[in-house]
């Protein structure tokens, strides 16, 4: 279709939305606003709701249609969408639109291409059905083009959607998989410990796919763990960010805790200790943004830190109940997830997490939690997070642009000085 033309629409579908009865409204108005809000930076789109269905309608730069429909294709909520012509309620201006744009498809065409009507009649009121309607298609279809044509009820190469809906009907050749789930922010807030290997930012996906808006935080160690790993973890927050609207990132400075633990837990303790603490950081992180969950992508089995009863140790540390996407998932699975959604490349850059600080020679793969109290009791483990709080780092994403966001500590030091 050309980028000139004014009804050159973008049909949105949905899955889930539809069967949340009285809630739908609240599930469809959220999509909407996410979309609006992560195609800004693009055009500027007016979209409008229908039952089962929404609209994009470009009300500036046509010719973007592409991209908006590529980025589409991120937000939580959509199972499908088609870049397609809204056509009035008419089979023989369906029949029309569909004649002129299989015409310019198959123009440069020298060999014969399968193809089949698909159309899909939601409003009864049309004086077709479905099967009608292609047939009435298919029969005004010219010369030509059959001899262009070929029909294939069954893998087509060319498939040409017509969807009759309530005031107009929609005309469409591709349909483009969408990321699936429940919009963004529909089932409330929580927390990813992003650690910066494969696994974190495939939980936190999987997390926005279920409608949790995700706010990340990431433990950093200097000088042990260096301003690489700090990079590294704010691109794996820009990529796995794009699918919701916003990010933001809390940097926790974690050399003191690991050193304490270091020099006052026993060694094989280590990695576990280091967890708890984390979780009791994430809990007042997620406290403080009314998150009701923590997110990680521990795996049954895959390291020493995740047997159960290690999982169990560390979990007995969290304020609040812990969302574990993964934890069925062997690693393929994980990695496969990962190249798709395009964090694996980063994940894999040689940049250490602070885990690896101090790592003992033998960790203790049963841990038992009366041991993980017992080794804590050496520790000012209240002074020790509260320090850690204070000197957080936290940044705002959002598209390319990267906005540090004022700490509550900071902030109380501006109003005591004024």
């Amino acid at each position: 279709m050309s980028s000139r033309d004014p009804e050159r629409q973008i049909l949105v579908r949905y899955g889930e939305l539809a069967l949340k009865g009285g809630n739908r409204g609240f599930f469809e108005q959220r999509l909407a606003d996410n979309m609006k809000r992560q195609l800004a930076p693009l055009a500027r789109v007016k979209v409008r709701r229908e039952r089962g269905r929404m609209t994009v309608l470009l009300k500036d730069h046509p010719e973007r249609a592409e991209a908006v429909l590529r980025r589409l294709q991120e937000v939580p909520g959509i199972t499908s969408l088609s870049l397609c012509q809204a056509v009035p309620l008419d089979p023989e201006a369906i029949s029309a639109v569909v004649n002129a744009e299989l015409s310019a498809r198959l123009e440069f065409e020298s060999g014969r291409t399968t193809f089949r009507f698909r159309s899909r009649r939601s409003d009864k009121r049309f004086p077709m059905n479905s099967a009608e309607l292609d047939r009435y298609l298919g029969d005004r279809l010219p010369a030509n083009l059959w001899d262009k044509l070929e029909v294939r009820m069954k893998g087509a190469e060319l498939e040409v959607g017509v969807e009759i809906r309530a005031e107009r009907a929609f005309v469409y050749f591709e349909r483009l998989p969408g990321a699936g789930g429940l919009p963004v922010g529909t089932l409330g807030r929580a927390v990813c410990l992003l650690s910066g290997g494969i696994d974190s930012p495939v939980a936190a996906y999987y997390a926005m796919r279920r409608g949790c808006r995700v706010h990340f935080l990431s433990f950093l160690s200097p000088p042990y763990i260096g301003a690489g790993t700090r990079a590294k973890i704010l691109e794996l927050v820009r990529r796995v960010g794009r699918f919701q609207p916003r990010s933001d990132i809390y940097f926790v400075p974690f050399t003191e805790i690991q050193e304490a633990i270091r020099d006052h837990a026993p060694a094989p303790y280590r990695t576990i200790l280091y967890r708890r603490m984390m979780q009791r950081i994430g809990s007042l992180v997620a406290k403080r943004n009314k998150a009701r969950a923590l997110i990680t992508g521990e795996s049954v089995g895959q390291v020493a830190s995740q047997t159960l009863e290690n999982i169990a140790c560390i979990e007995a540390a969290a304020a609040l109940p812990v969302i574990r996407p993964l934890i069925g998932f062997d690693k393929q699975e994980t990695i496969e997830v990962a190249e798709r959604i395009g964090t694996l490349a980063t994940s894999n850059l040689p940049e250490p997490d602070c885990c690896t600080v101090f790592m003992p020679p033998a960790p203790v793969i049963h841990g038992k939690l009366w041991e993980c109290e017992a080794a804590e009791a050496a520790l000012d483990v209240e002074g020790l997070v509260q320090s850690a709080l204070d000197h957080t780092e936290i940044l705002m994403i959002e598209g390319d642009s990267v906005t540090p966001v004022e700490s509550p500590r900071e902030r109380a030091l501006r109003k005591r000085a004024t």
